[in-house]
C-alpha cells in the first residue's frame, strides 16, 4: 500500500483514539512496520517516553547527541531513561570524519545555522533510522504555526511518521506530568521552555511564545528533521 495511502487510512482509523491507542496501535501496527521513537529528551519528552514505557521498554529510543547539547539534558536523559526502565535508547552522535571535514572548531553554527543541524542531527538521524519503516515522533500542534495542522499520520519520505500527542495541549502534558510525577528537564525551572543545543537556545520570558528561545531572531523554525526531502527549514524557503 502507497505510504500516503497508509497515513490517510490510519488517521481515519485512529480519528477519535487517544493517544496511548494511537502509540500502541502504531507498535504492534505490521503495516506500519518495524519502528523507533525519536527524542530529543527535551522540555516535554519525558510524557510520550513514559507512554512508550507502559506498553515495551525493549521499544527502540533514538537520542540524538550532537555534542553541542546542554550538560543538564545528557543528564536528564540517562536519569529518564533509568527511571523509566528503557532498555534500547540508542543515543547516536555525529559521524566523526563529517564533523572533522566540515566543523572541526565547532563554530558552523556561527556561519550556517542549517547546515550545523544537518551535519549533527539531520543526517546522523537519517543514517540511524535506516533500519525502520516508520517512527514516531512527540510534536504538538500547539508549538508553533509550522506545526498547527500536523496529522497523527503522515508520510515523510519513504517512512512513516507518527504523532500520537498532535493534539494535546500544554495543559495536557502538565497534567500527564503531575499525575505520574515524572521528572522535568532541570533547564524548564530557568527558563528554558524548548531546548536544543546550547549555542542555539535561549531563556525566554513569559509573554513570548516557548520556541522563541530556539534560533532567537532568525527566520528558522526547526531542525529540519521535520520536512521532507526538498525543503528547508527557514520559513517560506524551498531548496
Amino acid at each position: 500500500m502507497p505510504l500516503k495511502e497508509l497515513a490517510e487510512r490510519r488517521n481515519i482509523l485512529h480519528r477519535k483514539s487517544d493517544a496511548q491507542t494511537i502509540l500502541k496501535h502504531t507498535l504492534d501496527d505490521v503495516q506500519i512496520g518495524k519502528v523507533a521513537v525519536v527524542s530529543s529528551f527535551g522540555a516535554e519528552s519525558v510524557v510520550l517516553l513514559h507512554m512508550v514505557s507502559q506498553i515495551d521498554k525493549t521499544t527502540p529510543i533514538i537520542f540524538i547527541d550532537t555534542e553541542m547539547l546542554f550538560d543538564e539534558t545528557l543528564q536528564y536523559q540517562r536519569d529518564v531513561a533509568e527511571k523509566l526502565g528503557l532498555t534500547d535508547v540508542r543515543v547516536i552522535t555525529p559521524n566523526r570524519n563529517d564533523v572533522l571535514l566540515n566543523d572541526v572548531d565547532g563554530l558552523l553554527h556561527q556561519a550556517d545555522t542549517d547546515a550545523c543541524c544537518h551535519l549533527r542531527k539531520v543526517k546522523p538521524l537519517q543514517d540511524a533510522l535506516a533500519g525502520f519503516d516508520g517512527w514516531i515522533s512527540g510534536r504538538k500542534r500547539f508549538q508553533s504555526g509550522s506545526r498547527s495542522d500536523i496529522p497523527h499520520f503522515e508520510k515523510d519520505a519513504r517512512k512513516i511518521k507518527v504523532n500520537p500527542l498532535a493534539t494535546w495541549t500544554r495543559d495536557d502534558l502538565i497534567a500527564y506530568m503531575d499525575q505520574h510525577r515524572l521528572p522535568r528537564h532541570p533547564l524548564v525551572a530557568k527558563g528554558y521552555p524548548s531546548i536544543g543545543c546550547s549555542p542555539c537556545t535561549t531563556r525566554v520570558s513569559e509573554s513570548e511564545d516557548p520556541r522563541a528561545g530556539r534560533w532567537r531572531d532568525a527566520p528558522k523554525t526547526e531542525c529540519g528533521i521535520h520536512f521532507e526531502d526538498g525543503q528547508t527549514s527557514r520559513k517560506g524557503v524551498a531548496a
